[in-house]
């Protein structure tokens, strides 16, 4: 029995660890039809940003103008959301490899006046 001891306490440690790992929320979701950020807030891609590039177009006054949806530093990609690399070091997000943006008149969730704004900044739906 005393052989076993070590056994069952390092399951019983293992199962507990399991318990307590939590899944990755995902960086955004689909709200009234349009990608959004946790706050419900609306997110859009720019037709500069090359898809697939790792990279964001948007940088300096452009970023603060559109701010960049940010990842944290230990945020991972999963599924459809990537990490794409901005000239200032931080990591920000994209979808289907569109980097991710907000707009600042954007006040409650669902609101959407960056749309096509100069043409060049769209909903992602």
């Amino acid at each position: 029995m005393k052989k076993l001891l070590p056994f069952v306490l390092l399951s019983a440690v293992l199962v507990a660890g399991c318990a307590t790992t939590s899944v990755a929320e995902a960086p955004a979701q689909m709200r009234e039809g349009m990608l959004a950020n946790a706050q419900g807030l609306t997110l859009y891609t720019f037709d500069r940003d090359a898809m697939g590039s790792g990279k964001s177009a948007c940088n300096g006054d452009c970023a603060v103008k559109w701010p960049p949806h940010l990842a944290r530093s230990d945020d991972r990609p999963q599924g459809d959301y990537t990490i794409v690399a901005r000239d200032d070091g931080r990591r920000q997000w994209a979808f289907k490899g569109k980097p991710l943006y907000t707009w600042p008149e954007d006040q409650e969730p669902g609101d959407k006046y960056g749309d096509n704004y100069n043409k060049v900044w769209h909903i992602v739906h």
